[in-house]
C-alpha cells in the first residue's frame, strides 16, 4: 500500500473512535474520563512511557510554548528529544515529534497497525488515548532519551497522566473549558494539579492567588517541592523586536530541592513574541533545571533561540503585517492585545475571527475593540465551530464593524484586500482551527505569487 494511502487509512481508524475534541460541550460534560483504559493499553504495549525521563506540562495557556522551548533545549543538550503536543496545527503528525521532526506518515501508519490487536481488547477507548499511546510507543522505539509531554485537557484525568515525570509543570491558569474543569480558578487548578506526583518537583508559572493556593496545597500533600516563577525564579525583560526578544534570568535561582546556583544572570533569547513568552521561557528554564537532566545554560540558550512554535503571534509578513495567533479566551486575548500594543502601537486591525461554541466571544471582543477596524467572522471546518452569522451578530453587539465571510480562505482574501487599501494589520485569532486554515491559505497565496 502506498504510504499516503496507508496514512489516510490510519487516520480514518483513529478518528473512528470517540474524539472528544470534536464533541459539543453538552456531550463533553457527560464524558467518562477514566485512566484505567490507558493504564491497561500501555501495559499491553509494554509500558514504553517508562523507558525515558519525562517533563509533563499542563496549564490553560502557554503549555505548548513551554513544551516547545524545553524540547528544543533538550535536543541542543545532546538528548534525542521527544515532544508530544495537541492539537496539531496543520498536520496530524505534528503531535508526535523527535528532535523537532514529526513522525513520518508511513511510520504513523505502521504504528497504528502495531497497536490494533491491543486496542481490539479495550472497549470505549478514545482517539486521544490512542494518539497518546502512539506517541509514547514511537518515542521508545526511536530511542528517545528525554521527552516533553503536553497535557491535552485538564490534567488529573488526562490520558497523558499515567507517567511518573522528572518534573511537573503548570503554566498560566485562566478560565477555559469550564463545563469540564469547573467554574472557579480553584476548581481548574485542582484539575491541573492532578499531574503532581509524589516527590516529583513542580514548577509553576505565576498564578492568581486562588489558583496558587491549590497548587501549593497539592504539592505539599504529595511532598513535591515547588518552584514558583516570579518568586523562586525571577527574570527581567531586555530588548524586543520583531526578530525576537531577550530576558535575563536573575542569579537568585536557588531552590530548596536543587543545588543549582547561578553565579550571574543568564541571558536567553527567544524568537517567540509577546511579554507572556518571557514568562513561558522562565518557566521552561526552571523546569529544565529542576528535572535532574544534564542541560547546561549554553544548551538552553541555543535551544531556546532555535525554538519553533507557529501560530502564536507569528508574523508571516511585516508590511502590511499578517499575524497568526491562537488566543481563544479572555486571558490570552489580553496578552494578544498587549503584544499588538508593544509591536504595532495604534495600527488598526482587521481581525479574521472564528470560535468554538464554549468561548467568551464578547469578552475577547471587548479586549480587542480599541484596536479593531473590522472583524471578518468565519468558520473553520470543525463540528464545534460557531456559524459565521452567529459571530457576526456578536460583533455587531460589541459595536465593531463586521462582515461574515466563509470559507476561511475567502476571509483571508477579503482581509488582504482591505489591508492593501489602508495598511491595516491582518490578524487571525479566536480559534486555533481557523488560524490553521488561515496559515494553509496564506501558504497557497504565497505560492501563487
Amino acid at each position: 500500500m502506498e504510504p499516503e494511502t496507508a496514512y489516510n487509512k490510519a487516520l480514518d481508524y483513529l478518528y473512528s473512535f470517540v474524539d472528544y475534541s470534536l464533541k459539543h460541550t453538552s456531550e463533553l460534560v457527560k464524558a467518562e474520563f477514566d485512566l484505567g483504559r490507558m493504564f491497561e493499553l500501555m501495559a499491553a504495549l509494554g509500558n514504553p512511557q517508562d523507558s525515558y525521563p519525562i517533563l509533563h506540562v499542563a496549564g490553560t495557556k502557554g503549555k505548548g510554548s513551554v513544551a516547545a522551548m524545553a524540547a528544543s533545549a533538550l535536543h541542543a543538550a545532546g538528548y534525542r528529544a521527544g515532544l508530544y503536543i495537541s492539537p496539531h496545527l496543520q498536520d496530524f503528525c505534528e503531535r508526535i515529534q523527535v528532535d523537532g521532526e514529526p513522525i513520518p506518515h508511513g511510520e504513523l501508519a505502521a504504528l497504528v497497525e502495531e497497536i490494533k490487536p491491543a486496542v481490539a481488547r479495550l472497549p470505549f477507548i478514545t482517539t486521544f488515548e490512542l494518539t497518546t499511546a502512539l506517541g509514547f510507543l514511537y518515542f521508545a522505539q526511536r530511542g528517545v532519551e528525554a521527552a516533553v509531554i503536553e497535557v491535552g485537557l485538564g490534567g488529573r484525568l488526562d490520558a497523558t497522566n499515567i507517567i511518573t515525570p522528572r518534573v511537573s509543570v503548570i503554566t498560566s491558569l485562566s478560565y477555559d473549558h469550564m463545563a469540564v474543569l469547573g467554574n472557579t480558578l480553584a476548581q481548574i487548578a485542582g484539575e491541573k494539579a492532578g499531574i503532581i506526583k509524589e516527590g516529583a518537583p513542580v514548577v509553576s508559572s505565576p498564578q492568581k492567588e486562588e489558583a496558587l493556593a491549590v497548587i501549593q496545597k497539592v504539592a505539599a500533600e504529595r511532598n513535591a517541592p515547588l518552584t514558583l516563577v516570579g518568586r523562586d525564579v525571577t527574570f527581567e525583560a531586555s530588548e524586543h523586536s520583531l526578530d525576537g526578544q531577550s530576558l535575563a534570568i536573575n542569579p537568585s535561582l536557588v531552590t530548596r530541592h536543587s543545588s543549582l546556583v547561578t553565579p550571574e544572570s543568564v541571558i536567553l533569547r527567544i524568537p517567540l513574541l509577546g511579554a507572556h513568552q518571557l514568562v513561558n521561557a522562565a518557566t521552561a528554564y526552571a523546569a529544565l533545571k529542576t528535572s535532574g537532566l544534564n542541560v547546561s545554560d549554553e544548551a538552553i540558550q541555543k535551544g531556546f533561540a532555535e525554538a519553533k512554535w507557529p501560530g502564536r503571534f507569528e508574523v508571516l509578513r511585516r508590511e502590511p503585517p499578517v499575524i497568526l495567533d491562537s488566543a481563544h479566551n479572555v486571558d490570552s486575548a489580553q496578552k494578544l492585545r498587549q503584544a499588538l500594543d508593544d509591536y504595532f502601537p495604534k495600527r488598526p486591525v482587521i481581525l479574521i475571527f472564528g470560535a468554538s461554541e464554549d468561548k467568551d466571544v464578547l469578552g475577547m471582543f471587548a479586549e480587542w475593540k480599541p484596536r479593531l477596524g473590522r472583524i471578518l467572522t468565519t468558520k473553520a471546518v470543525h463540528p464545534r465551530a460557531l456559524e459565521a452569522e452567529q459571530l457576526l451578530g456578536l460583533a455587531q453587539q460589541a459595536g465593531v464593524p463586521a462582515e461574515a465571510v466563509t470559507p476561511v480562505e475567502a476571509a483571508l482574501a477579503r482581509a488582504l484586500e482591505l489591508s492593501a487599501k489602508d495598511g491595516s494589520i491582518v490578524l487571525s485569532a479566536g480559534s486555533m482551527f481557523v488560524t490553521a486554515e488561515v496559515r494553509t491559505a496564506w501558504q497557497n497565496y504565497v505560492d501563487r505569487l
